[in-house]
């Protein structure tokens, strides 16, 4: 079971079948997570795209429908929780919102590159999952254009896991759960000079 913080859901719990091998973001680490958006990101729900990876049950999911997010993508392994999302989101009339697609995420990043990028993308691997696996999920992520310039990629992960990454800008911790903050890579020369010769400003010089 989980709780949706805030939002149009506001404290609506979500419960799944007893039978799901799921660990969703405890309610503290959540809450903490999102004041983090807002406070500091200043993102406007409404006018981003968000990327779910390793979605679970939606808890991360719906709290961004909840808050008023109309475009979320949720990658899941597990087809029963990919379709959990789906329904619950259904029944929260969030179905035009929430969009879980069922996928292995590390094989879902390399079949998609370049194909839209996002403002927010958040990952909840196993807690388990060795750090050379985490560091194969930053590179899919930072080097294949899913992340918009000014986005963030938010990856939680155990505290005592230690994440070495030259795009982390802050780690922040909550108990044994923390949440590391990437930003997107600096453009190459190529994409900068691409960038200058579409701009129309330059082609009204």
């Amino acid at each position: 079971m989980y709780r949706i913080i805030s939002g149009q859901w506001k404290a609506k719990r979500i419960s799944a079948p007893k039978s799901f091998d799921v660990r969703p973001t405890t309610d503290f680490a959540k809450e903490a997570l999102f004041s983090i958006i807002e406070n500091r990101f200043r993102f406007d729900y409404a006018s981003i795209s968000v990327l779910d990876l390793f979605a679970g049950i939606g808890s991360i999911s719906l709290e961004f429908a909840s808050r008023g997010c109309k475009d979320v993508t949720s990658i899941e392994m597990n087809a029963r929780h990919a379709g959990f999302i789906n329904t619950t989101a259904a029944e929260l009339d969030m179905n035009s919102q929430v969009n879980a697609m069922r996928a292995d995420v590390f094989e879902y990043l390399k079949k998609n590159r370049n194909r839209k990028t996002y403002e927010l993308i958040v990952a909840d691997p196993p807690f388990e999952m060795e750090v050379a696996k985490y560091e194969e999920l930053i590179s899919l992520v930072l080097n294949n254009n899913y992340l918009k310039p000014n986005g963030v990629f938010i990856l939680e992960h155990q505290s005592r896991t230690k994440l070495q990454h030259p795009n982390i800008i802050d780690t922040r911790k909550y108990g044994n759960v923390s949440f590391s903050f990437l930003k997107p890579n600096e453009p190459t020369t190529e994409e900068v000079t691409e960038s200058e010769e579409e701009s129309p400003e330059k082609a009204a010089e």
